[in-house]
């Protein structure tokens, strides 16, 4: 099933407390200057980590996480992040730094992590036997902030799907380099490198698609909203903040409803994995 990212970060529309849109927010003109937040490690944290990683050598023990299924987790992560750090990026690119200012835009894994999408979310899917779901902590983006706001938060949205797609490609390059239709067909167990590169494309890959879903707070929904009178464009960012629970519903529909022999997500993702195959050349 394909993950998801940040829930409203991605193509993220965020207002500090006290600002509105059309407004600039606490670190622009007339605002006192903050210095850069430090990701927190505070003792809540842990535990949650402490917690997911518990859980996960319980399911390891079990036999309910296979190989594939750690390497498939190691890919996700990475890619996720660089997925929001793009946001941040290119939003810092036209003016807007308040993902800096909150200490996002690191590799550091800790930083990005969200309790309810990162940990309880995709334990509750994979136990519920629904697959691989959750999302990041989101990336702040102030559109106020930016010198085009409603043409620079459209790319501030694409950016993110755009870094998948070129880990998709940098995965397929990699594949073909080190010969990784032979290691993948490698029995009994996959060679661990072609492995890893099928998987980091296969995951970019579920990555953009998803997220190009024109359903808010999904990136893909920055091209419908674009469409918008700008007399409605305020009140679509404000309500889009809680359209998430709108996503995980269609995600939770698409895992129960029947296709054939499996889901219609199964069937969604079974579909991807073989064109996926097909384009390395592997089927």
């Amino acid at each position: 099933m394909p993950p998801g990212g940040s829930p409203y970060g991605q193509g993220g529309y965020y207002y500090p407390p006290g600002t509105t849109p059309g407004t600039r927010g606490p670190n622009g003109p007339g605002g006192p200057p903050q210095a850069p937040r430090r990701p927190g490690y505070s003792p809540r944290t842990w535990t949650w980590i402490a917690i997911a990683i518990a859980v996960g050598v319980i399911l390891s023990t079990t036999h309910r996480i296979s190989r594939d299924d750690v390497v498939l987790f190691c890919v996700i992560v990475p890619s996720i992040i660089l997925h929001e750090i793009a946001h941040g990026w290119v939003a810092l690119a036209f003016g807007d730094d308040t993902a800096k200012r909150a200490g996002r835009l690191t590799l550091n894994p800790i930083a990005h992590i969200d309790l309810l999408g990162t940990i309880i979310v995709p334990i509750l899917m994979i136990l519920g036997g629904f697959g691989w779901f959750g999302w990041a902590k989101p990336v702040p983006v102030n559109v106020a902030k930016l010198r085009s706001p409603r043409n620079h938060g459209v790319l501030v949205s694409l950016a993110g799907p755009a870094v998948n797609v070129t880990l998709c490609v940098v995965s397929a390059v990699l594949f073909h380099a080190f010969d990784g239709i032979r290691g993948l067909s490698q029995f009994p167990q996959p060679q661990l490198l072609a492995l890893v590169l099928f998987y980091l494309g296969l995951v970019n890959l579920w990555l953009t698609a998803f997220n190009m879903i024109p359903i808010p707070p999904l990136d893909g929904s920055v091209l419908i909203e674009r469409m918008l009178p700008a007399s409605w464009w305020p009140g679509y960012l404000r309500m889009r903040r809680y359209t998430l629970p709108l996503v995980l519903v269609v995600v939770v529909m698409a895992s129960i409803i029947p296709d054939g022999n499996t889901s219609l997500i199964g069937h969604l993702s079974n579909s991807t994995i073989n064109w996926w195959l097909s384009i390395l050349g592997a089927r």
